[in-house]
């Protein structure tokens, strides 16, 4: 690179991360180009704004930063530079406005994502990034170049640096398939494999009446923890083949750990947290004379619909003539899961590139001028907004990263 020639980085990748970056370069004068396989950039986040566009979490940093588990020491650097505070000001900057939901979680005004990214976009376009849509890299040529396929056939693509962020390994319709995993291998950049986060769970099997009756059916003010640990409020979803929904994603990484070390992981269900063990064992307690479990649990308990049918398929059936054990049963019901629902359904995967790999700048050690950004690097976060946040820190730190090193080349 010469001393008077404009640098430029290429950009792969057209999601939250991959456009962060781009505006920090573009902000500093760098010429970006960005290039994404999609016939359109950030097809995820739009997809993930279907129903409400959760962008960030309101509540305090210590609590937001433990939302990263084993990785927030990691994560705690990228959230100190470009936090949910900075991140709305930004959405702000763009002409949306935003307002927090009874849940903390900080949305649009209009709860769509694609005025934001149609916003976004222009801007970018304004300070001069060029994007390539449907231009897929393969890696790298004999001579460093980046090797692309576009729809005019392959092409080698010179840059001064490059910025990774590809994604991770689900919705691979959107464009994130983790096959960048392969590319780096080959070049000595260590990974971790992907795994399903955000997911939903199997068990062994439902029975035919749970099947046909309550498959799609949700489950409502219900508690769900592991052993040990304090229950969760919330919902989910009775699936097909098991559960699913935010209670259950918000589980995922726990519950996905501990079926891989010890083979299938039991939750126990509270099917109403909010009355205490004794009340329902005095209301089990009452004589139900001639009617039927099912409307002695109805009358006494208002347990009926899909967890009266949870509680007939997993408690033990002499426990129905035991109103304490029966009891014991509603609050801390025993659900065995076996194993994660495939990747490509999962909102988000697991795994990627270790920080461990990566200089502060979220530069690869192994590929000197080459920066990761977003879901390809091995961080795993609930919904709720913070998994966008960290795309978007992510992306930021990683931008900044590119100059600092662009100006000591």
């Amino acid at each position: 690179m010469s001393a008077t020639a404009t640098p430029r980085v290429a950009i792969i990748g057209g999601g939250p991360a991959g456009l962060m970056a781009a505006e920090v370069l573009s902000q500093a004068g760098i010429q970006v180009d960005l290039y994404d396989g999609m016939p359109s950039v950030g097809r995820k986040f739009l997809l993930a704004g279907v129903g409400g566009m959760n962008i960030t979490h309101s509540e305090a940093y210590p609590a937001f930063l433990s939302r990263y588990a084993e990785r927030a020491p990691f994560m705690a650097p990228l959230l100190r530079a470009f936090g949910a505070e900075a991140l709305c000001e930004w959405i702000h900057g763009l002409g949306i406005e935003t307002f927090v939901g009874t849940s903390g979680r900080v949305f649009p005004t209009d709860m769509k994502a694609a005025p934001l990214l149609r916003a976004w976009l222009k801007r970018l376009r304004d300070q001069g990034v060029v994007i390539h849509t449907r231009h897929r890299w393969l890696g790298w040529t004999a001579d460093g170049s980046l090797l692309i396929h576009s729809p005019d056939g392959e092409k080698t693509v010179h840059s001064d640096a490059v910025l990774l962020a590809l994604g991770g390994g689900s919705w691979s319709r959107l464009g994130s398939d983790g096959a960048w995993l392969t590319l780096l291998e080959d070049k000595g950049v260590p990974y971790t494999p992907l795994q399903p986060s955000n997911c939903g769970f199997e068990v062994s099997a439902w029975s035919d009446l749970m099947v046909s009756k309550f498959a799609g059916a949700p489950l409502k003010n219900v508690a769900i923890g592991l052993a040990g640990d304090k229950p969760r409020l919330g919902e989910c979803v009775v699936t097909a083949t098991g559960i699913e929904g935010s209670l259950i994603y918000a589980l995922s990484a726990p519950i996905r750990e501990a079926i891989n070390r010890d083979g299938s992981a039991t939750v126990h269900l509270d099917l109403l947290p909010s009355k205490p063990l004794d009340k329902v064992i005095a209301a089990l307690s009452k004589p139900r004379g001639s009617r039927s479990m099912s409307k002695h649990l109805h009358s006494q308990l208002g347990l009926d619909g899909v967890k009266a049918a949870l509680l007939r398929e997993l408690a033990p059936a002499e426990h129905f003539n035991d109103p304490a054990q029966l009891a014991v049963d509603i609050k801390a019901l025993p659900l065995t899961l076996v194993k994660t629902r495939p990747m490509d359904e999962a909102i988000s995967t697991a795994g990627g590139v270790p920080f461990e790999a990566l200089d502060e700048r979220l530069m690869l050690k192994q590929l000197p001028g080459v920066f990761c950004a977003g879901e390809m690097l091995d961080w795993e976060a609930p919904t709720g907004g913070y998994l966008l946040t960290g795309c978007f820190a992510s992306g930021q730190v990683a931008g900044r990263g590119v100059l600092e090193w662009l100006n000591a080349s």
